[in-house]
């Protein structure tokens, strides 16, 4: 038997305001009940999610629908970028993370690093897979720790991967134990998304 997970990018998310306290704009709260209808047939057994705010609301909706709380990994959250709680703008993010995706260990003062950042998460996804085996775990997630730790498995997925995700995005990954063995998109361009 499979392990089932569910990488859940957050929906579209407002451009200012604080990291863990942003929600979402209403498309995003559009796209968030798209996502709990797409995940209605795939029989979840449990809701995982980053801490920040627009990930819990992209996937409460499914867990309401199945009768759970969301359970909340702090070390879910997104990569701190720098030491400013705000969001880095995307003029800023791009050059970030292109460097990054080059060089690993680099991070800003008072950010982390990919590395870093692929450690901690990965260090949940672990947990995960061992305690819900043969299971289906969503994780509402963002777009570069979604990255890094699906490409802590395969290194295609890499920053001309995160390039092309859209918000929302869903990828179910497949595992036998510890091992990825598929990944499928089930989010797509014509539910009226874009990058």
């Amino acid at each position: 038997m499979s392990t089932f997970i569910y990488m859940v990018r957050h929906g579209e998310s407002p451009k200012e305001g604080n990291e863990r306290t942003r929600g979402l704009t209403k498309k995003g709260q559009t796209h968030a009940k798209q996502v709990a209808e797409i995940l209605k047939a795939e029989e979840i057994d449990v809701v995982i999610s980053s801490p920040y705010l627009r990930s819990v609301l992209t996937v409460e909706k499914l867990a309401h629908q199945i009768g759970k709380e969301v359970l909340v990994f702090e070390d879910l959250k997104e990569r701190k970028f720098s030491s400013e709680a705000n969001r880095v703008s995307n003029k800023e993010l791009l050059p970030l993370l292109e460097r990054s995706f080059l060089e690993p260990n680099y991070a800003l003062g008072g950010g982390e690093s990919n590395v870093d950042c692929q450690k901690r998460a990965v260090k949940v996804l672990k947990e995960l897979l061992t305690t819900y085996e043969e299971k289906k775990v969503v994780i509402g997630t963002h777009g570069a720790v979604m990255t890094l730790m699906m490409g802590f498995y395969d290194e295609k997925y890499d920053l001309n991967f995160l390039s092309n995700t859209s918000k929302p995005d869903i990828y179910k990954m497949e595992f036998s134990g510890h091992e990825l063995v598929d990944v499928q998109r089930l989010w797509s361009e014509s539910m009226g998304t874009d990058h």
